[in-house]
């Protein structure tokens, strides 16, 4: 193990990571997976309580799949997507269509979830030029966002962790005071909320909605803030609004879609559809980068003209529809169809939720527990009454996520929250691990460290 993480500090640069990290505590090297499993090349295994960055499904290596991949690179690996086109790009695109809100009609692909919003930037903001409505130039996001790190994704977003040095060369996007249950200044008692918060997103657009060509949210879940959930309710203020005032209602399901929610779309909850939809991450159940972008038929109608009024979306990727991406999402879906997935992980969250709460009483600092579906994230303060947060500077999340590592269970914090995003295979046996090891590792921080 030693040799080869000399070799990888010596050329590999990590992302989000401080590199200098690493002289402590130094890269994993990773061998093969299984199930919920990870394994080193040491033979040490370590469940995958985070699905490896919100991608893996059905676990790693799940045969369906590999199978899939396999059958495909042996068939068609990539052919060239402007006027050519593939069986499984379609019927990706036909089987995705049926599957999403009505609304959503037509299909662009692209490599991954910040290229998708770059798209959908791009796709609203030209749909607003073409159509004659120019002034429509800007995009309004929430607080506490996060869209992706390319330049105009990132200028969506309001994590300064990943945006604060950039900010001199990001867009400029008009950021409004979104929902923050946790810590609600507009309603204490959150069991009868009406997403009272929405008023910061309705005085905003009144005063502004001439020049707004699109709203970008992360339905019911902002994750990267620290899996924040919310109301659907604000989903369907913010589609009233969006309507009224011809505002384009861009949905980022990267994170959250495909049953990570309980619903295979978060924007189910709220039973609406947005104008244009991102997806990517569990697509293709960890395989392989591929994004797709979802929109009504009102947008690509905009854009569908002869040639020579250069109404054309000139954008592309080199793998744009990629043969074997298709085909491993093909095989997703009918792994959530076959398998009955949805259902199931129904039964799978409410054991999950019970776990937590039975054990919350033995963890001190615990502010909240919040779950949606397979989202699960216990949030730790300095104090329960005030709910006073923990100094970022701690590292909390860090020095508990090496605990993890050590008892077995990859389990990578946000900040001060301690989550659980697993494969949808995990068994009620590897929850009770999984969870038991967050306990411990909680606790042993605490002891270690009296905050």
């Amino acid at each position: 193990m030693k040799k080869l993480q000399e070799k990888d500090l010596k050329y590999v640069w990590h992302p989000c990571s401080q590199m200098k990290d690493y002289e402590k505590f130094p890269p994993i090297v990773i061998e093969k997976g299984k199930g919920v499993f990870l394994e080193d090349i040491e033979g040490k295994k370590y469940l995958d309580a985070v699905s490896s960055w919100w991608v893996n499904l059905f676990g790693h290596s799940n045969q369906r799949i590999s199978d899939a991949l396999y059958n495909q690179a042996n068939s068609l690996e990539h052919v060239i997507f402007a006027n050519f086109t593939h069986k499984p790009a379609i019927e990706l695109c036909e089987r995705i269509v049926s599957l999403t809100p009505d609304r959503l009609q037509k299909v662009f692909f692209g490599d991954n979830g910040s290229s998708a919003i770059e798209i959908a930037l791009k796709l609203s903001f030209q749909y607003h030029q073409q159509i004659g409505k120019t002034k429509k130039t800007r995009f309004v996001n929430i607080s506490d966002a996060y869209h992706g790190e390319t330049i105009g994704a990132l200028s969506m977003g309001d994590v300064d962790l990943y945006s604060k040095v950039y900010k001199p060369i990001l867009l400029d996007s008009e950021k409004v005071d979104g929902p923050d249950c946790f810590r609600c200044k507009y309603n204490k008692e959150r069991n009868t909320c009406n997403a009272e918060c929405f008023i910061n997103m309705e005085e905003k657009i009144k005063q502004i909605h001439q020049e707004v060509s699109a709203i970008i949210i992360e339905p019911l879940v902002q994750c990267a803030a620290g899996m924040k959930i919310y109301s659907p309710k604000y989903l369907v203020k913010l589609r009233e609004l969006c309507d009224k005032y011809d505002i384009n209602m861009i949905a980022d399901e990267i994170a959250v879609g495909f049953g990570r929610t309980g619903k295979m779309f978060a924007c189910e909850h709220a039973d609406i559809s947005p104008d244009i939809m991102c997806l990517s991450k569990g697509l293709t159940a960890g395989y392989m980068p591929l994004s797709l972008v979802l929109m009504s038929n009102k947008i690509y109608d905009a854009f569908y003209d002869e040639y020579d009024t250069m109404k054309a979306f000139l954008h592309s990727h080199s793998y744009s529809g990629n043969p074997l991406g298709c085909s491993i999402a093909v095989e997703t879906l009918n792994i959530f169809e076959d398998e009955d997935v949805i259902n199931k992980n129904k039964i799978k969250s409410e054991y999950l939720r019970n776990k937590v709460e039975s054990v919350l009483k033995e963890i001190p600092n615990v502010g909240e527990y919040r779950q949606i579906g397979m989202i699960g994230a216990i949030e730790l303060v300095k104090d329960k009454n005030t709910k006073e947060p923990i100094d970022y500077e701690k590292r909390v999340g860090y020095n508990i996520y090496q605990k993890a590592l050590k008892k077995g269970v990859l389990l990578r914090a946000l900040g001060n929250i301690v989550y659980f995003m697993p494969p949808y295979v995990i068994t009620e046996e590897e929850i009770d691990f999984m969870v038991d090891v967050a306990k411990d590792s909680i606790i042993e921080y605490f002891n270690e460290n009296k905050l």
